[in-house]
């Protein structure tokens, strides 16, 4: 392997006769049902590496220790950094098949039948390819015959010079493309360019006579009737909430296998000197081998987890991951409850968690900077400096009233509002629409805030970003944007005229060191309460008092006093604690104990983000995980949930229908109920549409492009190619429209042009370049096909 890149790579190795042997980037994917593999991807000098080994349905005992054995030399010889996977044919896991973005095939045979991995000048191949998946596709030889068919699913016949698609009448749009890409992945890896690609629509075999003829050449006569379709394999489930941490540990020469905890976990249960398995059931299991483990516990630990799965009479295919400690993998650390790095930092300033108290976040933000630099935005969950425009309404009697602006930023618990943040990104109005619900109002009335959402949603043509926010579990952006002046009152209402209990003695406590992240809340009025760590504003006929926490700083004070000038008009009286007069402690009832730890300073926990495709396509309503995700695996036909551990975005596609929109809203709250590291249930759900994007969104993936799914036409398009200009229209805009029906500026012979190129191949088969290599009478009869002609 010689000395790792910096730069992020992955390289395939093959057993033959027992001995690793480099696979050839051009055969990358290609998988021998017979052999074993392994397969090595760095993720760059400042990440982790992960080491897989896959083992082909048809592969020798011996091949599959062979190749145990390399990967824990590989991981010795790397300082025991990687993270080692085992994948079963059929079972890869999704980090697995990403590194193949073309797709994965399964090839028939193995060293033993004297394979060769490549070679692009060869054309005498003959063979059928049955091709799954959505987001990650798979191929397997088939029989080449009729037999091999079915109406839901996509074929590819392997002729040499000629790959023909098949596209099954219950196949979907982007079950199409997916097959379309992995057809020109062989055309060009396996062909060197010089095959050509037909695509044949099984629902309409008659307008492809040509391909249909080379087929029927091949396979024969076509029977009348092919089989169903095939269910696809089991998607992947929601985390179940059924983990457990086993100490594995030598005791007098035996191995023991000790349960510690079940769910949720802390990182504290985990001792360097000794290896954990984390048995994260239906799902996988995970070895941690700590540093000062012997090194037989270490070189062991692969086979330790195999010999766990027999033992729990788990399938073989049952996932494994082996980490040793700081090498941790991203799913290991969420089926955590917390988890800290050494001399981790994050964001623009550093963070306190308070004893038990919320954090605090102690920055400045620029709006520049966050526009300029979305990945900051989103890890800040700011979308800009709250200086936007803000209108608050209240649920009266089930409809919505605004609120005075005089007493903008005090909410009741017995109350539900609507806020509507308005603010300017590149010249345009975007929306923020927050549900904000008090802990004591009716159902009714948290029904009417959400139905009174979905009113004002439609006003502004569905653009707001919806989030639901719970009382006391307010996002950092809603708090900046009162500017300081955020105060919660336990119980009653904001309603005008109404008579709301009230109490000689009032407590607040206080927390935030700026305007941007200060907010007010009212508490039990008795000594326990009290918190060294802040601030606390106690209200009494007479006076005001200003309890200073001994551990709070010069900041949170300022902040205080704010907000106490908003409360109150009477007089402020300045307590230390440790000072406090007689009168003090009469007021909350008399003294008692309460929270006095020091005031901790450490990082911000920090879980990787994870993406879900939430989808109802195959009839039954199912979360998958998407693993290293990009902007392009945001699927318009379903609804996509991303968790950023702080908050949940349900994202929207434009052709996603309601009943995925309702029910991924359910699932979002059940996978928060369900989750191992025992999440908030309260946690804030935020709903956006597609092409709505906030940079709290925007920022969690890499090089996003705004203009993805732009479908206006910009004011010169008459004049410039559309294409050259970025812009794209959406193919209903296109696709069998009379001339007179087109947008306006559109050349009625080159609607191919307005396409995006994700569009352009799903409608025409090929890929730009391609189609302009060919004759003009077949390009026109490519756009007949696809209706733009």
């Amino acid at each position: 392997i010689g000395s790792l890149s910096p730069f992020e790579f992955t390289v395939m190795f093959s057993l033959q006769n027992m001995k690793m042997v480099s696979v050839p980037t051009k055969a990358f994917g290609n998988f021998f049902e017979g052999d074993c593999y392994i397969v090595l991807n760095n993720k760059g000098a400042a990440q982790s590496i992960d080491v897989h080994y896959w083992i082909g349905n048809s592969s020798s005992q011996d091949e599959q220790g062979a190749a145990a054995i390399y990967v824990t030399q590989l991981d010795e010889y790397l300082g025991g950094s990687p993270v080692q996977y085992r994948e079963v044919q059929g079972y890869e896991s999704p980090q697995f098949r990403s590194y193949f973005k073309s797709g994965i095939i399964y090839k028939t045979g193995g060293v033993s039948s004297g394979f060769t991995h490549v070679d692009t000048n060869s054309y005498n191949i003959l063979r059928l390819m049955h091709v799954k998946g959505k987001k990650h596709v798979t191929a397997k030889e088939v029989e080449v015959s009729w037999n091999s068919f079915n109406n839901g699913d996509i074929f590819l016949l392997d002729t040499g010079k000629l790959i023909v698609q098949w596209n099954g009448p219950q196949s979907n749009r982007t079950e199409k493309l997916k097959a379309v890409l992995l057809a020109q992945d062989i055309r060009d890896r396996e062909r060197g360019g010089r095959a050509q690609i037909g695509v044949v629509e099984g629902s309409n075999e008659r307008e492809s006579p040509e391909l249909m003829k080379i087929m029927t050449t091949v396979l024969g006569e076509k029977p009348n009737k092919l089989k169903d379709a095939i269910p696809d394999e089991k998607h992947d489930q929601m985390q179940t909430n059924s983990v457990r941490l086993y100490h594995v540990f030598e005791n007098g020469g035996n191995l023991v296998v000790q349960e510690v905890a079940t769910q949720p976990l802390t990182q504290d249960l985990l001792l360097s000197s000794d290896c954990f398995i984390v048995d994260h059931k239906g799902s996988s299991v995970m070895v941690w081998k700590g540093k000062r483990a012997s090194k037989v516990e270490r070189q062991e630990a692969m086979n330790r987890a195999l010999g766990y799965i027999k033992a729990k009479n788990y399938p073989p295919s049952t996932g494994v991951e082996v980490m040793s400690e700081g090498g941790e993998s991203a799913m290991f650390k969420h089926l955590f409850k917390s988890w800290t790095e050494k001399g981790q930092t994050k964001g623009l300033g550093s963070t306190h968690t308070v004893g038990k108290i919320a954090k605090v976040d102690q920055v400045k933000f620029d709006v520049m900077e966050l526009h300029a630099h979305p990945e900051l935005a989103a890890q800040q969950r700011m979308v800009d400096d709250a200086s936007g425009d803000v209108t608050v309404w209240r649920i009266e009697n089930l409809e919505l009233v605004e609120v005075d602006p005089k007493t903008l930023g005090q909410f009741y618990g017995g109350d539900c509002y609507l806020v509507l943040y308005t603010y300017l990104r590149s010249n345009q109005k975007q929306y923020i629409l927050y549900m904000w619900q008090g802990r004591h109002a009716t159902q009714d009335e948290i029904a009417a805030c959400a139905y009174q959402a979905v009113t004002v949603d439609s006003k502004y043509n569905g653009a707001p970003v919806q989030v639901r926010v719970v009382m006391g579990k307010e996002p950092r952006h809603f708090l900046a944007i009162f500017k300081g002046k955020f105060i919660i009152f336990e119980g009653g209402t904001g309603r005008a005229g109404a008579a709301n209990p009230e109490s000689s003695t009032r407590l607040f406590q206080v927390r935030g060191t700026n305007e941007m992240n200060t907010k007010a809340t009212e508490v039990p009025a008795r000594a326990s309460s009290l918190n060294s760590n802040d601030v606390f504003l106690l209200k009494t006929d007479r006076v005001c008092y200003l309890w200073y926490g001994k551990g709070c700083s010069g900041d949170e004070r300022v902040m205080a006093k704010t907000t106490s000038d908003v409360l109150f008009r009477q007089d402020k009286q300045v307590v230390m604690e440790g000072q406090e007069p007689a009168n003090f402690w009469v007021a909350l009832g008399g003294k008692s104990s309460y929270a006095s730890d020091k005031r901790l300073q450490k990082e911000e926990l920090i879980h990787s983000p994870r993406l879900f495709e939430c989808s109802n396509q195959t009839g039954r309503f199912r979360m998958t995980e998407v693993y290293d995700f990009a902007q392009s695996d945001l699927d318009e036909d379903d609804v996509m949930l991303l968790d950023t551990w702080e908050e949940l975005f349900l994202w929207i596609g434009k052709h996603a229908n309601k009943s995925e929109t309702t029910d991924a809203w359910k699932s979002a709250q059940e996978y928060l109920r369900s989750h191992p590291a025992g999440r908030d249930p309260d946690t804030p759900i935020i709903s956006i549409k597609q092409g709505n994007e906030p940079p709290t969104f925007t920022g969690w993936f890499d090089a996003w492009d705004p203009l993805k799914w732009k479908v206006s036409l910009i004011a010169d398009l008459s004049n410039s190619p559309n294409r050259a200009c970025g812009k794209y229209l959406d193919p209903k805009l296109l696709v069998n429209k009379e001339a007179s029906e087109l947008p306006e500026g559109v050349d009625p012979s080159q609607r191919e042009e307005y396409l995006s190129d994700v569009d352009f191949e799903s409608l025409l088969g090929t890929n730009r370049a391609d189609f302009q290599r060919l004759p003009k009478w077949r390009q026109n009869d490519l756009k007949k096909k696809a209706g733009l002609f």
